[in-house]
């Protein structure tokens, strides 16, 4: 884990990290314009302001950091119990994990479809990704007849 980074490394790395047109986001935003989906990003008339937002089909994507986000959180929690400053890292990313479920809720309930994506899916399986985003919107087309 990040253990061994000096206190002024750790603060670099994270003053690094954006939240918004992230190296994750960008790729997604490229391949979805490339194949002539018009979106919005980081909408903030949404809950949660979504990363990108096809607002013709009712769709809401999400890029989430696997870190951030808690993925695989039964592994990575015992993990971050024996790392430095755990209580603060458990603390946010529990935060982090219920907030994004609340999100998802309230779109939901609004009418939208919510479309996560994991980071590193995005980097390896863009293909893949951009697949299940035009499915649903093939889905959001099919309901609609």
């Amino acid at each position: 884990m990040a253990d061994d980074l000096t206190k002024e490394q750790r603060h670099k790395n994270m003053k690094n990290i954006h939240g918004k047109d992230t190296k994750i986001e960008v790729m997604l935003r490229k391949a979805l314009w490339n194949k002539g989906y018009r979106y919005r990003k980081n909408y903030k008339k949404l809950p949660g302001s979504p990363d990108i937002v096809l607002t013709k089909y009712k769709i809401a994507i999400f890029c989430d950091g696997e870190f951030f986000h808690g993925k695989d959180w039964e592994v990575l929690k015992p993990r971050l119990e024996k790392s430095n400053n755990s209580e603060y890292w458990i603390k946010k990313i529990s935060r982090n994990r219920e907030r994004d479920k609340e999100i998802n809720k309230r779109l939901l309930f609004e009418g939208w479809t919510v479309i996560r994506f994991w980071g590193n899916d995005i980097k390896k399986h863009i293909d893949e990704c951009v697949k299940v985003v035009e499915e649903t919107i093939l889905d959001t087309v099919l309901e609609e007849k």
